[in-house]
């Protein structure tokens, strides 16, 4: 079973202001967990004057004591802590003329236990108060040009499904009733008891378990990634992109 979660807020800033920042949100103090980002593709069409860009976060987080519960740490590559990293792949595309931006953030590694896509819109509010001129504008052309550009709406989707019940099904059918969620994540490894344990899960209670946690996950980072956009936005109000770099190096440092 898959599991969702959504919310919708806004920022009082203005479009071009949140759009600047979503690229410049790394690494801010509530995401020091971000080691790095590299951009790998960026295009920008002449005809649609829409901005595409792919970039690759390397992220790294410690799994919840109940998730190493559920699953061997071998098949995240987690250490003895439980300590791990994974690789975000996030794609974007800018309509500054419109006023939107569409974001997909998917794990690239590790999908055989958890696939993670989260989907993000931002928009400059249709027509706020516009004024007649505006209004008609927008009915001839289909383009907001609200003069009030002090807000920016942001939808955020979030859609967690674990494949572990997948896998160990294919398993089952080819290997029968003696494949396991270590067999299928390759933890043979780890000791025999929990392996006996693990053989005690039917696959959709194994799947379900790590799909609620995740959940829980999402719920608690979701209001912190808000507050990190808010801080580089904060800064590029107040100093421009000087202090927003300046802010990132001294997050860094923290960091290390």
């Amino acid at each position: 079973m898959v599991k969702f979660y959504s919310t919708d807020y806004s920022y009082d800033y203005g479009f071009s202001a949140v759009s600047l920042a979503y690229f410049l949100r790394y690494p801010n103090p509530y995401s020091r967990h971000v080691a790095s980002t590299d951009t790998i593709d960026r295009h920008f069409d002449p005809v649609t004057q829409r901005l595409t860009t792919v970039r690759l976060h390397l992220k790294r987080s410690r799994l919840p004591s109940a998730v190493l519960k559920v699953i061997p740490k071998s098949s995240v590559g987690a250490s003895s802590d439980g300590s791990t990293q994974s690789l975000i792949l996030e794609t974007s595309l800018v309509d500054v003329k419109e006023g939107w931006m569409e974001t997909e953030s998917r794990n690239i590694d590790w999908s055989n236990v958890l696939s993670v896509i989260e989907r993000q819109t931002y928009r400059r509010p249709a027509l706020k108060n516009a004024t007649p001129a505006e209004v008609e504008a927008f009915r001839r052309d289909g383009i907001v040009r609200a003069s009030d550009d002090d807000r920016t709406d942001v939808s955020v989707s979030v859609t967690l499904k674990s494949r572990i019940g997948e896998q160990l099904r294919k398993r089952r059918q080819r290997w029968g009733d003696q494949a396991t969620a270590t067999s299928v994540m390759g933890g043979a490894e780890e000791e025999s008891a929990k392996q006996g344990w693990f053989s005690s899960w039917s696959s959709s209670a194994i799947r379900s378990a790590v799909e609620s946690i995740s959940l829980q996950r999402t719920e608690k980072s979701q209001p912190k990634a808000k507050l990190g956009m808010s801080v580089v936005l904060s800064r590029l109000r107040h100093g421009g992109i000087q202090e927003v770099l300046e802010g990132m190096r001294n997050d860094r440092e923290l960091d290390v």
